[in-house]
């Protein structure tokens, strides 16, 4: 399986986490596509490659996206920033999925987002069969459903 995980990879902890877990599975690539001040951080590359996993750092979203089947778009979040707003601005916008990133995406792949989103999806992608980020939202409502009731009834 091929996975991109774009945006804010040094601070979001679902990017962070999902490419932790990724490890649990053979024959996964991941490709981290970020602006420079929110690539992935070390820890998590340095685990990857311990536990074999192939990942690539790469630039070019419309490339990337051609070639995966999960793409997992974060938000670039301002509150990660600080006093740092040019450093924001600019890595604000910079990757986004719209219907052009979406025509060159394979027919089989999915897109997901952890929700909520501001810019960094087209709301016109959101009618694709592939924009899986509504049905992952509700999923994750059962998930969440289901641990409570474990964990309140034992």
């Amino acid at each position: 399986q091929r996975i991109a995980l774009v945006g804010d990879l040094a601070n979001g902890r679902t990017a962070r986490s999902l490419a932790s877990m990724l490890t649990l599975y053979d024959n996964v690539k991941i490709f981290f596509v970020a602006p420079d001040v929110v690539r992935m951080r070390d820890d998590i590359k340095e685990e990857l490659t311990a536990k074999g996993v192939e990942w690539e750092e790469a630039s070019d979203l419309r490339e990337v996206a051609a070639n995966v089947d999960v793409l997992y778009q974060t938000r670039i979040q301002r509150e990660r920033f600080g006093d740092r707003t040019d450093d924001y601005e600019a890595a604000r916008g910079k990757y986004i999925i719209d219907p052009a990133i979406m025509e060159i995406m394979p027919k089989e792949s999915i897109v997901m987002h952890p929700l909520p989103r501001l810019d960094e999806i087209d709301p016109e992608c959101d009618s694709d069969p592939r924009a899986a980020y509504f049905r992952q939202a509700k999923n994750g409502l059962f998930v969440r459903m289901a641990l409570l009731k474990l964990l309140l009834n034992p």
